[in-house]
């Protein structure tokens, strides 16, 4: 199947969840990282359900500080 990640087109297999994909991209700090699916943010509980062909995932880190 194929999954755009962080706006690159990958081929991927079937049945691969967002905590696969987390491990197969090297997310950097994994435990930190939020995504959305489609521009929907997706809970840590559900990073179990399986990705579908053509959905569009990123990977974004909230970042704290400044005055």
């Amino acid at each position: 199947m194929k999954i755009t990640v962080a706006g690159k087109v990958k081929e991927y297999e079937d049945g691969l969840n967002i905590t696969q994909l987390i491990e197969k991209e090297n997310v950097e700090t994994p435990e930190y990282v939020t995504v959305s699916v489609n521009d929907e943010f997706v809970e840590r509980a559900d990073f179990e359900k399986a990705l579908k062909d053509d959905d569009e995932v990123e990977f974004l880190y909230f970042m704290g500080g400044g005055r």
